[in-house]
């Protein structure tokens, strides 16, 4: 993975701290030319990754780069799955196979048929293939190098035990879509404990670390613990500005003090944050 992953959460209105700040991100970003004139900035600073939830403007942001493939040919995403609001607002607007039809590429019949089989078998397993390849349609002739299960759902089966669906995940995500699994979650230790259990190898985690322990389940000391040890996984460190609570050096320094952690994921949406932010990553990664 690269070293500097670039996150959507400024394009979608998501600050976890200040309302008024999201609703002047939702004012500016209202306009998907305003989504792409920024991942055009960070691709000018060398950042060619963008870790994104599979939000339904996310496709129109694909079909742009689709339309313009030397200029992007270069560029990754790392989509993130489930974005469980589209599906909420989609049955409400469309019905169940209005949503189904949108969304679930194949003949519809055989789609629900399949869906209602394996819910009536509670074959969970194939339900989840269905909607991976659902969230996964908008990304056709993209490149998807890692795809992530969101920690909505991750954190979900983690608290009830249902370790084959990760499992599945894992194997499905490298069988169908030949690319690597990632986990998002607010809690790293537990996930690494899951992952050495399931014999899931060397793990792609995402989760936040900052120094003042934000939306960090379990202390900040057993997250050190964990990203000190030999133990195989590979982190990624997201919300290290603890949304905006920490200044960008001081948090910058922090999670690089930790040489295991493999990428860091930020959101910006100015070229000066978003230069300012990558120099900092650039700078304090040279002691690792």
């Amino acid at each position: 993975m690269d070293r500097i992953l670039f996150g959507d959460n400024q394009f979608f209105a998501v600050n976890h701290l200040s309302d008024e700040r999201s609703r002047a991100q939702a004012v500016r970003f209202k306009d998907n030319s305003a989504i792409i004139d920024v991942l055009d900035t960070a691709m000018d600073l060398g950042i060619n990754t963008f870790m994104c939830t599979t939000h339904d403007r996310i496709a129109a942001v694909c079909e742009q780069m689709r339309q313009n493939p030397e200029k992007y040919k270069d560029f990754k995403f790392h989509p993130c799955m489930p974005y469980a609001h589209k599906y909420a607002n989609a049955v409400t607007e469309l019905g169940i196979l209005g949503t189904l039809k949108a969304y679930i590429p194949g003949n519809i019949l055989a789609v629900a048929s399949k869906a209602g089989i394996a819910y009536m078998k509670k074959d969970y397993p194939s339900l989840m293939e269905l909607l991976v390849d659902a969230e996964m349609k908008m990304f056709k002739g993209m490149n998807t190098p890692v795809i992530f299960l969101q920690n909505v759902i991750v954190d979900l089966l983690l608290g009830l035990g249902m370790d084959e669906i990760i499992k599945h995940y894992a194997d499905y995500i490298k069988k169908g879509y030949n690319a690597e699994p990632g986990f998002i979650t607010m809690n790293l230790p537990r996930m690494v404990d899951l992952c050495e259990r399931l014999d899931i190898k060397n793990p792609i985690i995402c989760s936040s670390i900052n120094k003042i322990g934000f939306r960090m389940s379990n202390s900040i000391e057993e997250y050190e613990e964990y990203l000190n040890s030999d133990r195989e996984f590979r982190p990624i460190a997201m919300q290290v500005l603890a949304a905006g609570a920490l200044k960008p050096e001081e948090a910058i320094e922090y999670v690089c003090r930790f040489a295991k952690i493999e990428s860091i994921l930020f959101g910006a949406s100015s070229r000066g944050h978003i230069q300012q932010t990558k120099e900092l990553i650039e700078k304090y990664s040279g002691n690792r």
